[in-house]
């Protein structure tokens, strides 16, 4: 059985989202990513866009402005949610980490 579409997020689908708490372009998306991350996660406009793309037709992001070329985007109430439960799946994770290799010390 398939499963279902962003019911967790790859690590850039997770960082695209993380910087659209305020609005930004794909350039600044890419910017920020890089920054956020120390260069440990690079992302490429085509990989970018698809995944804009994709979250638009989702209703995770909408699209705030055009300008020529430039778009700019922010996340919907649906996208903090989606946001919110992939932070609390990674915590999970590390919690379940820390039980495992922490408690043997």
């Amino acid at each position: 059985m398939p499963r279902a579409k962003f019911q967790t997020l790859t690590e850039q689908m997770f960082y695209v989202l993380l910087c659209l708490e305020s609005e930004c372009c794909g350039t600044d998306i890419m910017e920020k990513i890089r920054s956020l991350t120390d260069s440990r996660v690079i992302l490429g406009p085509g990989t970018l866009y698809n995944l804009l793309e994709q979250f638009v037709d989702e209703k995770i992001i909408v699209e705030t402005k055009t300008e020529g070329r430039r778009r700019s985007y922010i996340l919907t109430e649906k996208g903090r949610q989606l946001l919110e439960n992939e932070y609390n799946r990674i915590r999970k994770q590390a919690d379940d980490y820390e039980k495992l290799f922490r408690e043997e010390q």
